[in-house]
């Protein structure tokens, strides 16, 4: 059955988020925004791949999408949510892999 994470994304960025009681010394946010950068870059290769594979899959399985890559996509998403809201200080919660994957 296809998860519909719609109802919950909002909860997921903008909710609780353990982790944030201490503010890091200005020289380690900014390394860890240079290594989440990073991250993120590669994050958009990934969801490049992803979106040409999905197409891909829907192409033969006419309009069938595969639920995994879906829900990979969603978590992907809320991932690159999280990690630009650490970047622009909108957040002191720092992405995975310093805090857990949701």
């Amino acid at each position: 059955m296809p998860r519909n994470d719609d109802d919950n994304i909002d909860g997921r960025v903008h909710g609780e988020q353990p982790g944030a009681s201490e503010k890091d010394h200005m020289g380690w946010r900014l390394l860890h925004v240079l290594l989440i950068a990073f991250m993120l870059s590669i994050s958009q290769t990934v969801l490049t791949v992803l979106t040409v594979v999905q197409f891909i899959i829907m192409l033969v399985n006419n309009g069938e999408r595969n639920a995994r890559l879906a829900d990979f996509g969603t978590d992907l998403g809320i991932w690159m949510a999280k990690a630009a809201r650490y970047q622009s200080a909108a957040s002191d919660v720092k992405p995975w892999p310093w805090t857990d994957l949701d």
